[in-house]
């Protein structure tokens, strides 16, 4: 990232850009900065902007071989094209020749390291990872939001606020400006606030549930359940969420079991090194691998059961968290 914003000082481009990654907020961010730097606010002749799959390559080299009108630069934003995975020889070759007034800039979320056209990048531009951001950024980032607006926060409240939202950045500004216009007539934010005010997340929910099986309390799992069955949450999507929890689990166990080291079981599993070890390293501590492969086997099995129409959804999901959750004396 400090690449780019050294080229947009400097005034010195790569032809060619890729933002990628997880982080959607950086992603949008990044590609902002770049087209601003890169060409005039209002210039329509000289912008182009292709988005989705359906993306003609055709057409974009077309493009791409235009001279600018009355301008320096001519500049192509392609986003989630998939061509970062699944791959585009055309426009991996039209890279190695593009014209010097020409760039292109990629947005994507997902890219494969070995495809040609993620090698023709990084061989005559620049790639950016976007990648969710650790505790200690996260941090210094809301700080900096907010002392903008002349706002101050205690440390418990920014610590709660970041457990209610988790750590993507665009919930984040989402609630930070919440807060912002909550105290618009004082300086300071306090976790009161934070707990009056800010949304905790579905997955959040759903951590809270697996954490309430895990330490054998029935009636708060199945609280929590009804919480978001009430919220309107559909019972399919919150056991999809539930059996992601429980094989994220599964994965952080099995590593942890075999020495992995925390920076290597983010990586493997894509959790952020915080939550990981705050969050998901405790938790998993709390069960045994049969029971995490169980788990996840009640799961196949209680969907297995509503699409053959046996059983209600809401009620298989029930099931789910009253089996999971019974003390082991109450299963013998």
């Amino acid at each position: 990232m400090k690449r780019i914003v050294q080229d947009i000082k400097s005034g010195q481009f790569c032809n060619v850009y890729l933002l990628y990654g997880a982080e959607a907020y950086l992603r949008r961010q990044y590609r902002d900065n770049l087209k601003k730097a890169l060409v005039a606010e209002d210039d329509s002749m000289n912008l182009s902007v292709y988005a989705g799959k359906d993306t003609d390559v055709n057409e974009v080299a077309d493009i791409a071989g235009t001279m600018p009108f009355f301008a320096e630069r001519r500049l192509i934003v392609i986003e989630n094209s998939g061509w970062m995975k699944s791959g585009s020889d055309r426009m991996a070759e039209l890279l190695k020749s593009l014209p010097a007034t020409t760039y292109i800039l990629f947005v994507e979320e997902e890219v494969d390291k070995r495809s040609k056209l993620f090698k023709a990048v990084t061989a005559g531009g620049y790639a950016a990872l976007c990648e969710i951001q650790d505790e200690a950024t996260l941090k210094k980032w809301v700080k900096g939001l907010l002392k903008k607006e002349n706002k101050l926060i205690t440390p418990d409240a920014l610590n709660l606020l970041l457990e209610k939202t988790g750590a993507g950045m665009d919930n984040i500004r989402r609630e930070v400006e919440k807060l912002v216009c909550y105290k618009y007539f004082d300086e300071g934010i306090t976790a009161e606030d934070v707990s009056a005010l800010c949304v905790v997340q579905l997955q959040n929910k759903i951590f809270d549930m697996v954490e309430a099986v895990a330490q054998k309390k029935q009636k708060e799992a199945l609280a929590l359940y009804y919480d978001l069955l009430a919220l309107k949450e559909p019972p399919m999507k919150i056991l999809a969420l539930i059996s992601r929890q429980f094989n994220m689990l599964l994965q952080v166990k099995a590593m942890r079991q075999k020495g992995y080291p925390e920076s290597e079981i983010a990586g493997q599993t894509g959790l952020n090194a915080y939550f990981l070890k705050k969050k998901y390293i405790p938790q998993a501590g709390h069960f045994g691998l049969p029971e995490l492969e169980a788990a996840l086997r009640e799961c196949v099995a209680a969907e297995e059961r509503v699409k053959t129409g046996r059983m209600t959804d809401v009620l298989s999901v029930e099931l789910i968290i009253v089996g999971l959750s019974r003390k082991r004396e109450e299963r013998a």
